[in-house]
């Protein structure tokens, strides 16, 4: 004892002024009258964390102060301890985790024995609160805000790097003096009133660290308890214990570890450093951020659990999104991600800005999945906002993807059963018109393995960083208030609340998909590579003459205007000649000269990126393409076969690219699409009956009209040659897994021998996608053993088909569905059918 008590004398007063040589700090009160302190009874200082560091900065800002020296013995009854200070929280290993969260300090034990002892003894204890960098808030440095004070607590290295950091804005605050002996009236014992009296100071340096740096918003730290406490996760534990054969206490260590891999760590040092940095990742990677429709969020935000559900086109998506939030004011959300960026550092950084991971499938594990469940459900019950997206991947064609039910399913469910506060669905359109992954993308779209996300792949995108990448838009579509769909939808899903999810839910949630989906596509904003996309590709070898270009960009933007696909889509405002100029820039064309005129081409190799940014707006275009290719395959059709055609076809687009139509209004909107094709010479009214008739096929018109529908082309052989398959082998006879790889192989297939300007026609999740719309629509049905069935109403489509698809193009897909007839019937080169039952 005294041995450490000569090592304190000479080492504390030299550790002292080594740290002040750098340190500067802010004193609070100015005034230590202020404080009230009562003369003659002992002074104790209470700390919150346990480090050398805020123990020097207690003893020299103390000294400076006139206060009792923090260092001093400290005399009370007699008694001498060796110091007058105590921490609240106790010892930290260097990781900075607590050995021990209950163990009292033995001086604590030590004033609260001896005031219990002596009647006359009380004891003043001054909290003081030492932060190291004030408000992250306010940092202006990516590092300090990184490293500036938050929640949690700090361990050895971090708590280094804050004096280097944040030495010279230490900030000091005395608080008013608590009586020992006021704490302990009503005949508490020791062991009560130590659990009192700790209890009472983490209150109080809660409430000062809330003060100084904002709300504490770490699940971590502050519900993970509160997971582990749900009703559904205590069933799984118990299920798991029988089913596994563990203890309890096993079990309820898995489920806690499963709450840690899930849980955010939110940090507002982090978020802020994550907008410092973002702010300059911008300013180097694109022209600007377009935002539309946000006042929509301010309408809606107050009051209500917001959870925001954008189209997923890139990693950026959900980086810009909480970017944007901030920066409006709106608190960012907490986001979603694939357990596949939970790596080392990044998804460190990744959990404390608010995200939180998910494992892809929950499959052999019920205990995470309960865990998973009570997680998001506490999130959604304390007002958090939320963000994941429903396609579950980020979109490799540029189109809506099929949305997955898993976690909106989860929502839903987690709404049905507590619906104090209600919950707005916000979808967002996020456009580019360059992406950072568009080279992997096509990698993927050519068959190569998608490359697993690593720190070594985040570090070696830095080199995209000097690349021009234009502008990014971001639209807020109509909000989705869940309770009123709910109501229109099932009215009497409240008193189903104890039974979720109930039997009625799952077609319910895939409902609330499709208009998620929906409202997302309306949000659409036309930009200038969307509108080059569209216009270069349909083109023979994506080569136009400056003047063709500019009129067909025009045609697509007057049907934009005036047959316009939703009232909250966005147009691009750049007329034609400043669309090539920009999309020039951006390097997705070249001008070349032709002794007959300027020609405008495609840079090479660029197509298939392009073919990317034309299905962002596809579904934009998707009517206007699709009355185009009839009239220029069939050049006359009367009123009614063309209606009855637009619907046979528009059953199938309308699921898959989630067109905003119901078909009572298609042929309101067919017409509105066909005023503006007449007006602009691509279309004729014919004889009285209302038929149309296109141009002469020597006519530029002809031309010009032809090229809007091929736009549709791809995705229109991609349906005939499923169809065709279907028809070859009758009902009965394929396993959806078959007709999915039949399609994958005859689509690679088509692409090797003939051109195609979609690098997605034959990537399989196209083709499951597909065969998913034709089984909801219910043109496919499977049966206990999975094949598939259909009628004669699936042949109607077919017919329809045919008669936007080339001659040439429908006998080449027919001739390679049906194969070698004396082969047995089965399409060359196809795997093997399973066979029907006998």
């Amino acid at each position: 004892m005294i041995g450490a008590r000569k090592l304190a004398e000479w080492f504390l007063p030299l550790a002292r002024r080594l740290l002040y040589l750098w340190v500067r700090s802010s004193v609070f009160p100015e005034k230590m009258q202020d404080l009230c302190l009562a003369p003659g009874k002992p002074v104790c200082y209470v700390l919150q964390d346990r480090h050398l560091s805020n123990l020097l900065v207690l003893i020299e800002e103390s000294r400076r102060a006139g206060l009792p020296r923090a260092e001093a013995p400290l005399a009370i009854g007699g008694q001498h301890p060796a110091r007058s200070f105590f921490f609240v929280n106790r010892d930290r290993s260097l990781a900075g985790r607590a050995r021990d969260q209950n163990d009292h300090s033995p001086l604590l034990a030590h004033l609260i024995g001896a005031t219990i002892a002596d009647p006359e003894l009380d004891v003043q204890l001054l909290p003081v609160l030492i932060l190291w960098g004030r408000s992250p808030g306010k940092q202006d440095s990516i590092i300090k805000a990184l490293f500036s004070e938050t929640w949690r607590p700090p361990g050895a290295w971090r708590q280094l790097l804050a004096i280097v950091l944040h030495g010279r804005q230490v900030l000091v605050r005395y608080n008013s003096p608590i009586s020992l002996r006021d704490l302990l009236h009503g005949g508490l014992d020791q062991e009560q009133a130590q659990r009192k009296l700790s209890r009472v100071l983490r209150v109080h340096f809660r409430r000062q660290r809330q003060m100084a740096i904002g709300p504490d918003l770490s699940h971590r730290h502050t519900q993970v308890g509160a997971v582990l406490a749900g009703e559904r996760v205590r069933a799984a534990m118990a299920s798991e214990v029988a089913t596994h054969g563990i203890t309890p206490d096993q079990a309820r260590a898995r489920a806690a570890g499963f709450a840690r891999e899930i849980a955010s760590d939110y940090s507002h040092g982090a978020v802020r450093a994550l907008e410092l940095f973002l702010t300059w990742l911008w300013k180097r990677l694109y022209d600007g951020i377009e935002t539309h429709n946000f006042e929509a969020l301010t309408r809606v935000a107050p009051g209500h659990e917001i959870v925001y559900v954008p189209c997923h086109r890139s990693h950026v998506d959900y980086l810009l999104l909480s970017y944007l939030m901030r920066r409006k004011g709106l608190t960012p959300p907490h986001i979603a991600a694939g357990a596949n960026l939970n790596l080392p550092i990044v998804g460190a950084l990744l959990r404390r800005c608010g995200a939180f991971f998910l494992r892809r499938s929950f499959r052999g594990e019920p205990l995470y999945a309960a865990v998973f469940d009570e997680y998001l459900h506490l999130v959604l019950a304390r007002g958090f906002p939320l963000e994941y997206f429903i396609e579950g991947g980020r979109s490799r064609s540029g189109r809506m993807l099929t949305p997955k039910a898993g976690i909106l399913a989860m929502t839903v469910h987690s709404f049905i059963r507590e619906h104090s506060r209600p919950l707005v669905f916000v979808p967002v359109y996020i456009g580019y018109e360059k992406l950072l992954e568009g080279r992997s993308y096509l990698a993927e779209l050519a068959g190569k393995a998608k490359r697993r996300e690593s720190l070594w792949g985040i570090l070696r995108t830095i080199r995209s960083l000097k690349r021009v990448f234009g502008r990014v838009h971001v639209c807020v579509a109509e909000p989705l208030p869940l309770a009123a769909f709910l109501d229109a939808q099932h009215p009497g899903w409240r008193a189903g609340s104890d039974d979720c999810p109930a039997p009625w839910s799952r077609a319910l949630v895939r409902r609330v998909a499709g208009e998620i989906a929906k409202r997302i596509n309306e949000a659409s904003v036309l930009n200038p590579v969307n509108l080059i996309a569209l216009a270069l590709l349909a083109t023979p070898r994506h080569t136009a003459d400056e003047s063709s270009l500019h009129r067909l960009i025009e045609h697509y933007q007057a049907l934009f205007a005036e047959a316009p696909y939703a009232s909250a889509s966005i147009a691009c405002t750049l007329d034609a000649p400043q669309i090539v100029a920009y999309t020039q820039r951006l390097g997705f064309v070249e001008r070349f000269s032709d002794p007959l005129g300027e020609l405008i081409r495609v840079t090479e190799k660029q197509a298939p990126l392009l073919a990317y940014f034309r299905n962002n707006v596809l579904h934009l275009f998707a009517l206007p393409a699709v009355i185009a290719c009839l009239l220029s395959h069939n050049r006359r059709l009367g009123s009614a076969r063309m209606a009855q055609a637009v619907r046979g076809i528009y059953v199938l687009l309308r699921a898959e690219l989630f067109l905003r139509w119901p078909e009572a209004e298609l042929a309101v909107a067919s017409d509105a699409v066909i005023v503006v094709l007449v007006a602009r010479g691509l279309l004729l009214r014919g004889d009285p009956s209302g038929s149309l008739a296109a141009p002469e096929p020597i006519s530029q018109e002809f031309a010009e009209l032809h090229l809007l529908g091929e736009s549709i082309r791809p995705l229109l052989e991609r349906y005939f040659l499923t169809l065709a398959l279907l028809e070859q082998h009758g009902s009965g006879q394929l396993t959806r897994q078959a007709l999915e790889d039949s399609c994958h192989h005859l689509g690679r297939r088509l692409e090797l021998l003939y051109e195609f300007n979609s690098p997605e026609f034959a990537e399989k999740l196209a083709f499951s996608g597909f065969i998913s719309t034709l089984i909801e629509a219910e043109f496919l049905c499977e049966d206990e053993g999975g094949l598939l069935h259909f009628d004669h109403r699936l042949m109607t489509p077919l017919a329809d088909a045919e008669l936007l698809l080339s001659a040439e193009a429908r006998q080449a897909i027919r001739r390679m569905a049906g194969g070698d007839r004396s082969g047995g019937g089965r399409g060359a080169g196809l795997p093997p059918v399973k066979p029907p039952p006998s």
